[in-house]
This record gives C-alpha cells, sequence and structure tokens, in this order.
C-alpha cells in the first residue's frame, strides 16, 4: 500500500462513521464561507476519531479546532481549483467504485462463497492436472475440439495409463510447468488456484480424475492425490545466514559453514535465543530470540516452501530443525507455538478482502443483478431486437475499421426499473468497445448483450447508492476531501518544504540549536564470545599493516562465529557494548559486557556540536513542514470567514 492510499485511509478512519444520523432538526453548528456544517456532520466525526468521548468543553474546542483546520484547507483546495484537475478527478472516481462495491453484490449469496471458502480452508488438496489451452472468447468449434481432446486424454487415464505419464508425454498438458512436474500442483487450499478450479479439486474424490473443467485458461482434467487438514498456524524462531543461491561458491560454502557450526553449538545444548542474537542476519527478529511473525493457514503471513515444510515437520514446541537452505540463505527453525485454523469469525475480514478481490466476486455479482431484475421489473424484449445484430454485423467489429452498418430503426431490447434500452443504445456500446479477438458473430453479439445488460442495471443502481445508503454517500464526500487535502497539503507543505532548498536552509540555520549532536567517540569495537579470540585482536591491532578486515580474516580462518567488529562513530550512551564503560583514547582493556567480550580501540573524542543538514536532513525537513503548516493555517484562518455556534456545540452529548 504506497503513502498516499495509507493516508487516505487515515481521512476516512477520521471522517467516516457508520451510523448516520437523522437530517431533521439538524441545527448548524459552524458556518465556513457560505458553507454550513451541522451538529450530525460534527458529531459523526468526533465520535469516529474518539474511542473515549468527552463531551466537556475544553475536550469540544479542541476538537473543534482540528475539524476547522481540516475545512478550511479543503474549501481553499476546492478556491484553487483541484476539484477539476483531470488526473484527480479520474482518481477520485476510482476511490468511488471501489466504495459502491460492498452495495453492488447479494448479501446471500456472498455469505455462501465465505462459509464456502472457510469449509475448504479447512482443508489442503494435493492435486495433478492436465491443461488444454483455449482462449475463453474462443469459437464453438475451438472450445469443442479442446474439450474433446482434455476428455480423451482423461479416457486414456481411465483406462489405466499413468496420469504423469500422459500429462509430460506428446500431446499432453499445455501447461509449460509439466516438464519440470508432471502436472503435480502439490498442495494448496481455497484462494490459491482460479475458482473453477479450486472447486473442481475440492469436489472430486482422492484418486480420481475429473471431468474436462473450463478456465480462463482453457480445460482442465484434475486427478486428487491427496486431501489433509490444513496446517494450521505456527510462530517459530530461526537463525538466518544470508547468502542468494546466485553467489559465488566460496561465499555459499562460508555460509554454510557458518550455519553447520551454529547447529553444532545448538546440539551441545547452547541456547537458540542466545546464538540467534549473536550470529543471525536476519536483523529484524534477531533482537527477539530470532522470533518471527506466525504464518500459515488463515494468515496474511506465507514462508517459501522450504521453510514452511521444515517448520511444520517439527512436531513439539521447543524442536528445531537442521540446518536447510531458501533462495534467501541458511535456516534453522525453531518451533515456539502452534495453534490450529482460526474461527470464521477471526477469518471473516481475510476471506471477505479475497472473494472481492477474486473471481469469486462475479458469483455475487451476477446474483446481485438477478435479484434487481425481480425487484425493479426487469422486462427481456430482445429475441427479436437482436436478430438484426446476427444479420448485420460482421467480422470486421474486429478490426480497427468496423464496417459499421446503417441502424434505421431502433427496437426496445429491454425493459428495467421504468426505463426503455434499446438496440441503438447496444449498438453505440458495441461501437465504443475495440475487439482484437475474432470469434462466431452470434455468440460475440449475445456475449456482449449480456454484458451491456448487466453493466445498465449496475450504473442505474450507482445512480441510486447515495439516496437509498446515506452512509455510502458521506464515505464519499470524506474521500473526496481527502484527495483534495492529500494533494494541496503536498504541494503547500510537503514537496515544498523538500525542494525549497534555499527555504530549507535558512530555517535550519535560524534553529540550529535543536540540531546538536552529542558527545561522540569515533572507535573500532571487535566482539566475541570467546575471551581468546578477542586477545589475538589484541595482539593483531598492534600490526600496523593489518586494517579490521585483515584481523578479522585471520582469527575467523577456522570458524566465521570466532570474532566480529565494526568501526564508526558511537554515542556512548546508546550502544549497548559502550554503556558505562570508562574508555580513554587508543586501546582499552579488554571487558566483558552480557554474553560477548569487547576490545574497543578508541580513535577520537567527537565533542557535543552542532550538525551539518547533510547529517540531519531528514529531521529538518519535517520540521520545516510542521513550520509551513503552521504559517499557511493562519494565512487560511484570516483568509475563511468561520463562524461557530458555542450553543449548538455545547449542547452534544446533552
Amino acid at each position: 500500500m504506497n503513502f498516499k492510499i495509507r493516508l487516505l485511509s487515515v481521512f476516512v478512519l477520521i471522517l467516516s462513521a457508520s451510523t448516520i444520523f437523522a437530517q431533521k432538526n439538524d441545527p448548524i453548528i459552524m458556518t465556513i464561507n457560505n458553507e454550513k456544517v451541522t451538529k450530525s456532520e460534527f458529531l459523526r466525526t468526533y465520535l469516529k476519531n474518539n474511542e473515549a468521548p468527552k463531551y466537556d468543553k475544553a475536550s469540544l474546542d479542541e476538537y473543534l479546532a482540528l475539524f476547522t483546520n481540516f475545512k478550511i484547507k479543503v474549501i481553499e483546495a476546492e478556491a484553487l481549483g483541484y476539484d477539476t484537475i483531470p488526473s484527480l478527478k479520474k482518481e477520485f472516481n476510482g476511490y468511488k467504485e471501489q466504495l459502491a462495491q460492498p452495495y453492488l453484490v447479494d448479501s446471500k449469496k456472498s455469505d455462501e462463497l465465505i462459509h464456502e471458502a472457510y469449509d475448504r480452508m479447512k482443508y489442503e488438496v494435493r492435486a495433478s492436472h492436465i491443461l488444454i489451452s483455449v482462449k475463453k472468447d474462443a469459437s464453438p468449434a475451438d472450445t469443442l475440439k479442446a474439450y474433446n481432446k482434455a476428455l480423451a486424454l482423461k479416457k486414456r487415464i481411465d483406462k489405466g495409463e499413468d496420469f504423469g505419464a500422459v500429462a509430460s508425454g506428446a500431446g499432453g498438458s499445455e501447461d509449460p510447468s509439466v516438464a519440470s512436474n508432471k502436472g503435480d500442483l502439490g498442495y494448496f487450499t481455497a484462494f490459491h488456484m482460479v475458482y473453477p478450479f479450486e472447486t473442481a479439486a475440492f469436489n472430486t474424490p482422492i484418486g480420481e480424475v475429473s471431468m474436462p473443467v473450463r478456465t480462463s485458461y482453457g480445460y482442465h482434467i484434475v486427478k486428487v492425490a491427496d486431501k489433509r487438514p490444513a496446517r494450521g498456524t505456527i510462530t517459530t524462531a530461526h537463525i538466518m545466514i544470508v547468502a542468494k543461491k546466485t553467489d559465488d561458491r566460496s561465499d555459499l560454502e562460508k555460509a554454510e559453514k557458518k550455519i553447520t557450526e551454529i547447529y553444532e553449538k545448538l546440539q551441545a545444548g547452547e541456547d537458540f535465543g542466545k546464538l540467534a542474537r549473536l550470529y543471525s542476519d536476519d536483523q529484524g527478529s534477531k533482537s527477539r530470540d530470532g522470533e518471527i511473525a506466525p504464518f500459515g493457514s488463515g494468515t496474511n503471513q506465507r514462508m517459501v516452501t522450504e521453510f514452511e515444510d521444515a517448520a511444520f515437520a517439527l512436531k513439539n514446541n521447543g524442536d528445531y530443525s537442521e540446518p536447510f537452505q531458501t533462495d534467501y540463505g541458511f535456516h534453522i527453525v525453531k518451533r515456539l507455538d502452534y495453534k490450529p485454523l482460526g474461527t470464521l469469525k477471526e477469518l471473516m475480514p481475510q476471506i471477505k478482502q479475497k472473494i472481492n478481490q477474486g473471481d469469486r466476486s462475479k458469483q455475487s455479482e451476477t446474483a446481485f443483478i438477478s435479484k434487481l431484475k425481480k425487484e425493479n421489473k426487469f422486462s427481456d424484449k430482445s429475441a427479436k431486437g437482436l436478430v438484426w445484430f446476427y444479420n448485420n454485423v460482421d467480422s470486421t467489429i474486429f478490426t480497427k475499421k468496423w464496417n459499421k452498418p446503417e441502424m434505421k430503426k431502433s427496437k426496445v431490447l429491454f425493459k428495467y426499473n421504468k426505463q426503455k434500452f434499446k438496440s441503438q443504445e447496444f449498438y453505440d456500446f458495441l461501437a465504443s468497445q475495440r475487439y482484437n479477438t475474432p470469434m462466431q458473430i452470434n455468440n460475440f453479439i449475445n456475449q456482449e448483450f449480456e454484458r451491456w445488460q448487466s453493466k445498465e442495471i449496475i450504473a442505474n443502481e450507482k445512480s441510486h447508492l447515495e439516496e437509498k445508503h446515506p452512509e455510502y454517500k458521506a464515505l464519499v464526500q470524506e474521500y473526496h476531501d481527502g484527495i483534495l487535502l492529500y494533494e494541496v497539503m503536498k504541494d503547500k507543505v510537503w514537496d515544498k518544504a523538500i525542494k525549497d532548498s534555499t527555504g530549507l536552509q535558512a530555517y535550519f540555520d535560524k534553529n540550529i540549536s535543536k540540531y546538536q549532536w552529542p558527545a561522540r567517540i569515533e572507535a573500532s569495537i571487535y566482539s566475541s564470545v570467546d575471551l581468546q579470540k578477542v586477545q589475538e585482536a589484541q595482539l593483531l591491532t598492534g600490526i600496523d599493516t593489518l586494517n579490521m578486515a585483515d584481523v578479522i580474516s585471520k582469527i575467523n580462518v577456522d570458524s566465521e562465529l570466532n570474532i566480529s567488529g565494526e568501526k564508526a562513530k558511537f554515542i556512548q550512551e546508546n550502544t549497548e557494548a559502550l554503556k558505562d564503560q570508562k574508555l580513554q583514547l587508543g586501546k582499552n582493556a579488554i571487558y566483558q559486557s552480557g554474553d560477548k567480550y569487547y576490545l574497543v580501540i578508541v580513535h577520537e573524542f567527537i565533542p557535543a556540536g552542532p550538525k551539518k543538514l547533510s547529517e540531519t536532513r531528514g529531521a529538518v525537513i519535517q520540521d520545516y513542514q510542521e513550520a509551513l503548516d503552521k504559517e499557511w493555517l493562519e494565512e487560511l484562518q484570516g483568509k475563511h470567514n468561520v463562524k461557530v455556534n458555542k450553543e449548538v456545540l455545547y449542547s452534544i452529548g446533552e
């Protein structure tokens, strides 16, 4: 999710509400120029933005200030014409389409799909397939040819031929991966495959082969080899040594040697968490003793297959694996906790999202259109009206130069919600599209008529959404305001602070006292769990011709775990290994801190002093943005006339 979408979601969180308050007797709480804000609008946003709302004068005044600043920025954006910018109008319409989707589905069908998906998520199916490719808009002849070919392959398997051999043999599967897997797709569960394929896999008994099933890729025959309960969710820790499979052999060997040495320490009884802290290359987990986020069935977190298989193979909490390799490096994984698949209630948001984004959504839309037809007196009159299209549309429609026939009389093709939809409108729809793939004309006309009819019915429903669903109307307005606010803030504050190098430098110079380095130490730090190795470093650092890399290389000749080193500028109190140490210029005495021994060579004591702009640019930009925002708000507050009815404001909560 990009930054803009994240920010818009914050605006919607602040501004949206599931409850729309009654508009009758809704007093005006404030007026900005000529725009009125009702008590219900203000209260809706206030409640949404406060989990534990208070209705005292101070709390209401505080939120009023925030709300006012938001409103005058949006009004200013409209005054500047941001709402007329084509790219923003297009973006807003895109969001509006997304917001409409939950209101354009059949809730009963959606519930059926949710429960079906959850029931399937309880299991994982291992299946193989043979694909005979055919385009989804292929002619009836080509479609039948593909079906018969798939059916012939199934008959060969039914007579005793091996599925994998048929799949990978001459005239077999047209899936490119068949050469390496003989059609075996491994284990999968709901949402891992296109919906028709998934349905075939879950409905075919173990050991049997399905009839040909059609998807957007062509015809498949599916053989189910196994069905097992879903693995559930596992929490693990791991130790990782980074190494890409494309690295030099010497680097891979060094990484493999290192993970093997760590494994030997585990087997000797050393603590997993300690070894993760000391040696793991996963910076995100090593400070937590190697622990990573839970993954598995019912979660959004997925790991590579090798990692998942190694983790789920562990039978008990506390068990750990032998070293294994993935595309990211070498790992040892430890099982910390295990939970079975979550409940339907727990997984409901995730399942809904996947249904809305996947090919199941068409099922719900189709059911919704059928429902609308019943509710709005739909009447199909197309039987005679489409004959003209069958007889007059030819194959040139699939080219850039369609030989458009002349339509002399427009007939009613269907009636819906007191409207008549005529053949001229369907003709115009065909003319507005681009078709590149030839197909049989009658099939093409029927397909496009069905698409146009659905499009018009949905468009009709969309035109009534705001009157039917006030919460949708409010949400649309809030997205509109959020988009404008983002763009005007970007131009007036955020980007301005980044691009205005002269202003940024002037702000930095004026506020230099805010950007100071504390006293620092430039030093080389050698560390090891083995005192002897640090003592070796102590001796080797006395040789002028050896740099840090040379010292480490000599000590690590038999093990990559022997010693590590770092040279940098450190803030002593912020560096765990240096805290509370009385350090002197030059080589200091070896000391122990936590699990390790340290040798610190101080090259320079750097006194406290001002930072350069380049050293703190990010913080200065952020502060400069805040200053620009404050200055701009003061300008807007003087420009726009804001009147607040305090009596109405303080009546909230009564």
